[in-house]
């Protein structure tokens, strides 16, 4: 999971101070990596380098990104890799220079690569999907001038059009886009089944139509942007330096699955995702959550709603809400330290379960509670929490989370682990229970789930990717040779052997 911006601003402005805001609010999408590559009517200036946004740029290097259009990146690594030489935006400097900056995951990489030499005679610098995903769609971009004199001024919409197109027929897998092509423009395309989000928005400056198009609509708000629309599936979307706009559909049989664990966790609750509002998606599962409650337990004497801070909270403002139960704050977090999940390595997650959440005892003592939660992966950071809140003095503590159970293996971005190190992996509901020490545990349901991501049934939805539930993968092509290949490099194992 990574977090993308491209941004074309007036001809007389340095755009390089916006796209720092943007990745700034998308800093809980990565924080591994971060980078910016600036272009003008002739060069490009880049900075990128691991770590937080507000520790890869400092005054120095913001003062040397000139131009006037750009795109910037944070990296989250799939596969648990930290190397600054896979930081993102890449580049090539064939045809034209173009600069890429990708989210998403590719799921045949090597073929990619192997055809890329093969019949494109271009060799990539790392083993990175997104640095594959940038030479096939320079190779193709080569492919569609063919030749034709006139340099970058013979490169036409139509030209980038047919090269998006002919990528989509090359790379399987996830991929929202941004580039930005040296002295000409800058380029946004999806995925045929839109998994990773893209959003555009516009901005009137002086007579100039400025535009920005990143991971989340939360970037348009804070920007100053008006929101626009999300790039639909398949759709590529060309931004000239003039201000010109175009966009085409690039792929003929698009079908809108975007992945369903955005809105249980990543995106920003104030962001909207394919015309469904993130927040109103959470209040959904909060009240989905209550149902079952009644259902299963309807004399559960529960005295008190608490949240995971922070992706739990919304749930159990909507859960406590409809059980007609208090919401307490139980627990306090300490937000110097990074989100648990994305963080590369199992003991790194242990270490800071353990600095980043204390416990306010009086709402504990001698009561029953409910600890909601958005997810249960590991089951280290439940165990964690619940053993907490026993030592608070909690009389019994029941556990909710606002996703099934996972146990199947994403591969369209988000570094899930091996499929044995799931909690859920070869365990019923009562053992995972057991394991986390709870007294009570409630999933929600798939269905109620994918009832609360799609609001009210007004946007274009075809469905969700809910692979990591149910081992539905909307691309096709995942056979268990793959499978076992992407756990051979995400297990703990293999993570604490690669960071040596």
């Amino acid at each position: 999971m990574c977090g993308i911006i491209g941004i074309v601003g007036h001809p007389d402005s340095q755009v390089a101070g916006c796209i720092y805001d943007g990745i700034l609010v998308l800093q809980h999408r990565g924080q591994d990596a971060a980078g910016i590559v600036t272009s003008d009517s002739d060069n490009i200036s880049h900075r990128r380098a691991n770590g937080l946004v507000r520790d890869v740029f400092r005054s120095k290097h913001m003062s040397n990104l000139k131009g006037s259009m750009g795109i910037g990146h944070v990296r989250y690594p799939t596969a648990g890799s930290s190397s600054a030489a896979e930081a993102q935006p890449f580049y090539t400097n064939t045809p034209f220079g173009v600069s890429l900056a990708h989210n998403g995951n590719l799921n045949n990489t090597t073929d990619i690569i192997n055809g890329l030499l093969e019949y494109d005679h271009r060799r990539i610098n790392t083993s990175s999907d997104s640095e594959a995903l940038l030479n096939l769609f320079a190779a193709e971009i080569q492919r569609s001038v063919n030749g034709r004199p006139g340099g970058l001024d013979a490169l036409t919409e139509d030209d980038i059009f047919r090269a998006v197109g002919r990528t989509h027929l090359r790379a399987e897998g996830s991929y929202s886009v941004v580039t930005v092509i040296t002295g000409w423009g800058v380029v946004a395309f999806r995925d045929p089944n839109g998994i990773r989000p893209l959003f555009m928005g516009t901005n009137e400056a002086d007579g100039f139509t400025e535009r920005v198009i990143a991971s989340e609509s939360v970037v348009c708000k804070t920007l100053g942007f008006e929101m626009d629309r999300d790039v639909a599936p398949g759709e590529a979307v060309v931004v000239r330096m003039d201000g010109s706009f175009s966009s085409k559909a690039c792929h003929s049989e698009p079908v809108h699955t975007p992945c369903i664990f955005e809105h249980v966790y990543f995106a920003r609750p104030d962001s909207v995702l394919d015309g469904v509002s993130v927040h109103g998606a959470r209040l959904r599962m909060g009240a989905a959550l209550a149902r079952r409650v009644q259902q299963e337990r309807p004399d559960h004497r529960i005295e008190a709603v608490m949240p995971v801070p922070d992706s739990g909270r919304i749930a159990a403002v909507e859960m406590a809400k409809e059980l007609d139960v208090p919401f307490r704050e139980g627990f306090v977090k300490n937000r110097y330290i990074g989100r648990t999940f994305i963080m590369p390595g199992q003991s790194l997650r242990k270490d800071s379960v353990k600095k980043k959440l204390n416990t306010i005892e009086e709402e504990f003592a001698g009561k029953i509670v409910m600890i909601v939660d958005d997810s249960i992966v590991r089951g280290n950071t439940s165990r964690r929490i619940v053993e907490m809140a026993k030592q608070a003095g909690a009389k019994q503590v029941f556990f909710a989370s606002s996703a099934p159970p996972i146990v199947h293996p994403n591969v369209y971005g988000i570094d899930m682990p091996a499929r044995d190190e799931y909690i859920a992996h070869n365990r019923t509901i009562d053992q995972i229970r057991e394991a986390i020490g709870a007294d009570w545990l409630l999933y929600q349901g798939l269905p109620d789930l994918v009832e609360a991501c799609l609001g009210a049934g007004d946007t274009d939805l075809a469905n969700f990717d809910c692979s990591c539930f149910n081992g539905v993968y909307v691309t096709g092509g995942i056979t268990e040779e793959y499978l076992a290949k992407v756990e051979s490099k995400r297990s703990d194992a293999a993570k604490r052997k690669a960071s040596v």
